[in-house]
């Protein structure tokens, strides 16, 4: 027990002590530790400092570079302004001693100018007394006169003048007599001398409008693509366009018939576009007529901008521009009346310069003169005022709208540009091979044919057909059934034999046809 006690108190000693000892030997370890981050500060805080400095230096020498700099920029400016502040004294002298030479030289004129207007002043004085001596004297004489004639002086002025009244009142007769015998001689002579030189300067090609327009085709395969089954193709571009497609056995050829040009243009444009794109059904048709249709509106409005262009005629009401372009699809008398127009225009132009006249005028009014005859909508008119109110409502050139309004003499004409352009449309229009009569007349009665069918109630459209031979109607499948049908097309052969003037017979065809169409979503 004693030595175990022993054992133990041994032990707490050795602990202790070492205890003691590790904390002797932590205690100068962390004084050493102490002492190297201290001169490690120090050292660190020395090679700030001089880290420091030497950066202060080099701003302080950057700062002094950047001073010196601007310093030179600044007096170099500096010089500049007054290099030019100098320039600008020494012209500022200049002028002043030019100045001063001009003043000098203004006030030896102004002296001279003095000295002139003294020396007018008085020989205006002497010619001032002079003239009151002659009026004396004048006045004198003029009194001894009135003794002796025994007449006053008024009294022999009126005799005087009644004298040489009759004398040359006679002599005037005379020279106007001559005048006019001259005139009558030269007027005709000059007249068609004009006519025939404006005549011989315009050279226009003449083409006359026909009825059939020929679509050529690469291979009469297509024809069979055209027709469709049961000709449901052919039927559905005729019901759409309101000409009739002639498929014949002419090779490589399809004849597209119709009195209206535009239609049968669309007519041609749409078939080009089926064959190419292949695929020809009822549905595909309509598309593209309609389409069609939207661009040959383009094509109007281009055609009558070009054709503005090539007269040189500007400032034109973008209607009166659309209308031009319409020209170029109607005819008159056989003339396409864009041909007629611009023939017109160049022969009034030419004309209007002979005659010492407002040429680009005379051109203007010659161009417009038959835009009645393109109006869109139905007037009962005659297409000379129709054309004169739209020149009007677009604020053209008075001349311009009268000469457009008396070129048939419908209104008097208050222009001289008026028989211009009547006889220039003469001219034009009486040109061998120009006009074919026939046509027009068929062409009115085509458009009545369809007028009369159109004006019953439920018909959509109307196309007459066959050289107007026969008439198809199309109807609305809502409000005309099957029976109504009939009876329609009964009615309109009884209006057509009572109020039209026709050879042979017309055969008449309404079609009703049913479409359903629903939507699947």
């Amino acid at each position: 027990m004693g030595i175990s006690l022993y054992i133990i108190l041994a032990g707490a000693v050795g602990i202790v002590l070492g205890a003691i000892l590790a904390g002797l030997f932590i205690k100068n370890n962390s004084k050493k530790i102490e002492t190297e981050a201290k001169e490690k500060a120090k050292s660190i805080v020395r090679e700030a400092e001089i880290t420091a400095e030497g950066i202060k230096k080099d701003k302080i020498l950057e700062a002094k570079e950047k001073y010196l700099r601007l310093k030179s920029d600044f007096e170099e400016e500096v010089g500049k302004k007054k290099n030019i502040l100098i320039t600008n004294e020494n012209k500022l002298k200049q002028r002043e001693q030019l100045l001063s030479k001009e003043m000098e030289q203004l006030k030896r004129k102004e002296a001279e100018l003095d000295s002139k207007k003294e020396n007018l002043s008085a020989q205006l004085h002497v010619v001032q007394v002079k003239k009151e001596e002659l009026d004396k004297v004048t006045q004198q004489r003029i009194t001894d006169l009135e003794k002796v004639a025994l007449l006053t002086r008024e009294e022999a002025r009126e005799q005087l003048i009644e004298m040489l009244k009759d004398e040359a009142t006679t002599r005037a007769s005379s020279h106007i007599k001559d005048i006019l015998d001259q005139a009558k001689l030269s007027a005709t002579k000059q007249a068609k001398k004009i006519v025939l030189d404006t005549i011989q300067r315009t050279a226009t090609e003449h083409a006359i409008e026909n009825c059939v327009s020929v679509f050529n085709i690469e291979s009469d395969d297509v024809k069979g693509k055209i027709i469709g089954r049961e000709g449901r193709n052919i039927r559905a571009l005729e019901a759409a366009t309101g000409v009739e497609i002639v498929v014949d056995d002419t090779p490589e050829a399809i004849i597209i018939s119709g009195f209206d040009p535009i239609r049968r243009e669309v007519a041609r444009l749409a078939l080009h576009r089926l064959v190419q794109d292949g695929r020809i059904h009822p549905a595909r048709i309509e598309e593209v007529v309609a389409k069609t249709e939207k661009n040959i509106d383009e094509e109007i409005i281009e055609i009558g901008e070009r054709t503005c262009i090539d007269l040189g005629i500007h400032g034109l009401h973008p209607e009166l521009i659309k209308m031009v372009g319409r020209l170029r699809f109607r005819s008159s008398y056989g003339q396409n009346l864009l041909q007629h127009s611009r023939e017109v225009a160049k022969l009034c132009a030419t004309m209007a310069a002979e005659m010492g006249f407002n040429a680009k005028l005379a051109k203007r009014a010659g161009l417009l003169h038959d835009i009645g005859k393109v109006y869109p909508e139905e007037a009962e008119l005659p297409h000379a005022i129709l054309g004169m109110e739209l020149a009007k409502k677009y604020k053209e050139h008075p001349e311009v709208i009268n000469a457009i309004g008396a070129h048939h003499d419908e209104i008097e004409m208050t222009s001289m540009l008026s028989p211009i352009v009547q006889a220039c449309d003469a001219i034009s229009g009486s040109r061998p091979g120009a006009r074919r009569e026939i046509m027009d007349s068929y062409i009115k009665r085509l458009k009545d044919l369809e007028d009369l069918a159109l004006s019953f109630d439920g018909v959509n459209k109307c196309f007459a057909m066959q050289a107007g031979r026969e008439l198809r109607v199309l109807v609305d499948a809502d409000n005309v059934d099957d029976t109504t049908a009939g009876k329609l097309s009964f009615d309109i052969s009884q209006k057509i034999e009572k109020e039209m003037q026709y050879p042979g017979q017309i055969k008449i065809t309404v079609i009703r046809e049913m479409r359903a169409v629903n939507y699947a979503k």
